[in-house]
Protein backbone atom coordinates (compact mmCIF):
# COMPACT_ATOMS: atom_id res chain seq x y z
CA UNK A 1 0.00 0.00 0.00
CA UNK A 2 1.12 3.41 -0.75
CA UNK A 3 0.71 6.41 1.42
CA UNK A 4 -1.81 7.95 -0.99
CA UNK A 5 -4.09 4.95 -0.85
CA UNK A 6 -4.36 5.15 2.94
CA UNK A 7 -5.51 8.75 2.70
CA UNK A 8 -2.37 10.20 3.98
CA UNK A 9 -0.92 13.22 2.25
CA UNK A 10 2.49 12.85 0.69
CA UNK A 11 5.31 14.63 2.45
CA UNK A 12 7.61 16.83 0.44
CA UNK A 13 11.21 17.17 1.26
CA UNK A 14 12.30 20.80 1.67
CA UNK A 15 15.92 21.54 0.93
CA UNK A 16 17.74 24.39 2.52
CA UNK A 17 18.75 27.17 0.10
CA UNK A 18 22.35 27.07 -1.11
CA UNK A 19 24.69 29.18 0.95
CA UNK A 20 25.71 32.48 -0.58
CA UNK A 21 29.36 33.04 -1.45
CA UNK A 22 31.23 35.29 0.97
CA UNK A 23 30.76 39.00 0.34
CA UNK A 24 33.64 40.68 -1.49
CA UNK A 25 35.92 43.05 0.39
CA UNK A 26 35.00 46.63 -0.46
CA UNK A 27 38.57 47.86 -1.01
CA UNK A 28 40.37 44.83 -2.32
CA UNK A 29 37.60 42.96 -4.12
CA UNK A 30 38.63 39.72 -2.42
CA UNK A 31 36.29 37.40 -0.52
CA UNK A 32 36.01 38.25 3.14
CA UNK A 33 37.22 34.90 4.38
CA UNK A 34 40.26 34.62 2.13
CA UNK A 35 42.59 36.98 4.06
CA UNK A 36 43.47 38.97 0.93
CA UNK A 37 41.86 42.13 2.38
CA UNK A 38 44.43 42.26 5.15
CA UNK A 39 47.33 41.88 2.74
CA UNK A 40 45.91 44.68 0.58
CA UNK A 41 45.79 46.95 3.61
CA UNK A 42 49.35 46.05 4.57
CA UNK A 43 50.52 46.71 0.99
CA UNK A 44 48.84 50.13 1.09
CA UNK A 45 50.51 50.98 4.41
CA UNK A 46 53.89 49.99 3.01
CA UNK A 47 53.30 52.03 -0.14
CA UNK A 48 52.28 55.08 1.92
CA UNK A 49 55.36 54.66 4.10
CA UNK A 50 57.57 54.40 1.00
CA UNK A 51 55.97 57.54 -0.44
CA UNK A 52 56.62 59.44 2.82
CA UNK A 53 60.25 58.33 2.98
CA UNK A 54 60.80 58.98 -0.73
CA UNK A 55 59.41 62.47 -0.34
CA UNK A 56 61.74 63.09 2.59
CA UNK A 57 64.77 61.86 0.62
CA UNK A 58 63.92 64.09 -2.35
CA UNK A 59 63.42 67.11 -0.10
CA UNK A 60 66.72 66.36 1.61
CA UNK A 61 68.47 66.24 -1.76
CA UNK A 62 66.79 69.48 -2.82
CA UNK A 63 67.94 71.05 0.46
CA UNK A 64 71.51 69.88 -0.10
CA UNK A 65 71.67 71.08 -3.72
CA UNK A 66 70.04 74.45 -3.07
CA UNK A 67 72.30 75.01 -0.05
CA UNK A 68 75.34 74.22 -2.21
CA UNK A 69 74.12 76.58 -4.94
CA UNK A 70 73.67 79.30 -2.31
CA UNK A 71 77.09 78.77 -0.68
CA UNK A 72 79.01 78.51 -3.95
CA UNK A 73 77.40 81.65 -5.37
CA UNK A 74 77.74 83.67 -2.14
CA UNK A 75 81.43 82.85 -1.86
CA UNK A 76 82.17 83.68 -5.50
CA UNK A 77 83.94 87.03 -4.99
CA UNK A 78 87.34 87.37 -6.57
CA UNK A 79 87.66 91.15 -7.00
CA UNK A 80 87.12 93.57 -9.89
CA UNK A 81 84.66 92.18 -12.48
CA UNK A 82 84.79 88.75 -10.82
CA UNK A 83 82.20 89.51 -8.12
CA UNK A 84 78.85 87.80 -8.52
CA UNK A 85 76.95 90.74 -6.98
CA UNK A 86 77.81 92.98 -9.93
CA UNK A 87 75.45 90.92 -12.14
CA UNK A 88 71.71 90.78 -11.53
CA UNK A 89 71.41 87.28 -13.05
CA UNK A 90 73.68 85.87 -10.36
CA UNK A 91 72.01 87.87 -7.57
CA UNK A 92 68.68 86.41 -8.72
CA UNK A 93 70.14 82.89 -8.57
CA UNK A 94 71.45 83.58 -5.07
CA UNK A 95 68.07 84.89 -3.87
CA UNK A 96 66.17 81.91 -5.27
CA UNK A 97 68.74 79.50 -3.82
CA UNK A 98 68.21 81.06 -0.39
CA UNK A 99 64.42 80.79 -0.79
CA UNK A 100 64.69 77.16 -1.93
CA UNK A 101 66.99 76.34 0.99
CA UNK A 102 64.54 77.80 3.50
CA UNK A 103 61.52 76.09 1.91
CA UNK A 104 63.10 72.64 1.57
CA UNK A 105 64.62 72.88 5.05
CA UNK A 106 61.23 73.65 6.61
CA UNK A 107 59.56 70.88 4.61
CA UNK A 108 62.27 68.36 5.53
CA UNK A 109 61.89 69.23 9.22
CA UNK A 110 58.12 68.83 8.95
CA UNK A 111 58.53 65.41 7.31
CA UNK A 112 61.05 64.25 9.93
CA UNK A 113 58.63 65.34 12.67
CA UNK A 114 55.77 63.53 10.95
CA UNK A 115 57.71 60.29 10.47
CA UNK A 116 59.19 60.25 13.97
CA UNK A 117 56.03 61.18 15.92
CA UNK A 118 53.35 59.92 13.50
CA UNK A 119 51.51 63.22 14.01
CA UNK A 120 50.69 65.84 11.40
CA UNK A 121 51.45 69.51 12.08
CA UNK A 122 48.60 70.55 9.79
CA UNK A 123 45.53 68.79 8.49
CA UNK A 124 46.29 66.19 5.85
CA UNK A 125 44.56 68.08 3.02
CA UNK A 126 46.30 71.35 3.94
CA UNK A 127 49.71 69.64 4.02
CA UNK A 128 49.09 68.01 0.65
CA UNK A 129 48.11 71.34 -0.92
CA UNK A 130 51.12 73.15 0.56
CA UNK A 131 53.44 70.38 -0.66
CA UNK A 132 51.96 70.31 -4.15
CA UNK A 133 51.87 74.05 -4.84
CA UNK A 134 55.04 74.90 -2.88
CA UNK A 135 57.11 72.27 -4.67
CA UNK A 136 55.92 73.46 -8.06
CA UNK A 137 56.50 77.16 -7.37
CA UNK A 138 59.98 76.69 -5.88
CA UNK A 139 60.98 74.23 -8.63
CA UNK A 140 59.88 76.72 -11.29
CA UNK A 141 61.81 79.53 -9.58
CA UNK A 142 64.96 77.38 -9.42
CA UNK A 143 64.72 76.52 -13.09
CA UNK A 144 64.05 80.15 -13.95
CA UNK A 145 67.07 81.37 -11.97
CA UNK A 146 69.39 78.74 -13.43
CA UNK A 147 68.28 79.42 -16.98
CA UNK A 148 68.70 83.18 -16.46
CA UNK A 149 72.30 82.77 -15.30
CA UNK A 150 73.39 80.36 -18.05
CA UNK A 151 73.72 82.84 -20.99
CA UNK A 152 75.84 85.31 -19.01
CA UNK A 153 78.07 82.49 -17.75
CA UNK A 154 78.52 81.13 -21.28
CA UNK A 155 79.51 84.58 -22.58
CA UNK A 156 82.05 84.95 -19.78
CA UNK A 157 83.48 81.47 -20.41
CA UNK A 158 84.00 82.28 -24.10
CA UNK A 159 86.39 85.09 -23.16
CA UNK A 160 88.09 83.66 -20.11
CA UNK A 161 87.84 80.42 -18.18
CA UNK A 162 88.85 80.86 -14.55
CA UNK A 163 87.79 80.06 -11.00
CA UNK A 164 85.02 82.68 -11.11
CA UNK A 165 83.29 81.15 -14.13
CA UNK A 166 83.83 77.63 -12.81
CA UNK A 167 82.08 78.59 -9.55
CA UNK A 168 79.24 80.15 -11.55
CA UNK A 169 78.81 76.92 -13.53
CA UNK A 170 78.90 74.84 -10.34
CA UNK A 171 76.26 77.00 -8.66
CA UNK A 172 74.01 76.82 -11.72
CA UNK A 173 74.43 73.03 -11.82
CA UNK A 174 73.49 72.69 -8.16
CA UNK A 175 70.40 74.85 -8.71
CA UNK A 176 69.40 72.62 -11.63
CA UNK A 177 69.85 69.46 -9.52
CA UNK A 178 67.73 71.06 -6.79
CA UNK A 179 65.09 71.72 -9.44
CA UNK A 180 65.12 68.06 -10.50
CA UNK A 181 64.72 66.86 -6.90
CA UNK A 182 61.83 69.28 -6.28
CA UNK A 183 60.18 68.37 -9.58
CA UNK A 184 60.17 64.70 -8.57
CA UNK A 185 58.91 65.70 -5.13
CA UNK A 186 56.09 67.65 -6.83
CA UNK A 187 55.10 64.46 -8.67
CA UNK A 188 54.90 62.60 -5.36
CA UNK A 189 52.96 65.50 -3.83
CA UNK A 190 50.51 65.34 -6.74
CA UNK A 191 50.08 61.61 -6.18
CA UNK A 192 49.43 62.15 -2.47
CA UNK A 193 46.96 64.92 -3.24
CA UNK A 194 45.04 62.83 -5.77
CA UNK A 195 44.91 59.68 -3.64
CA UNK A 196 43.36 61.32 -0.58
CA UNK A 197 39.80 60.78 0.51
CA UNK A 198 37.80 63.98 0.95
CA UNK A 199 34.85 62.43 2.75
Amino acid sequence: MSATEDGETPQKRVQSPPSAPPAPDVEGGAPAGSGLGVSAIVRRWRRDDLVRKGSLVLRGLALLFSLLAFIIMASNKHGDWKDFDKYEEFRYLLAISILATLYTGAQALRHVHQISTRQELFQRQTSALIDFFGDQVVAYLLLSAASTAVPMTNRMRENVDNLFTDCLAASISMAFFAFLALALSALISGYKLSSQSYI
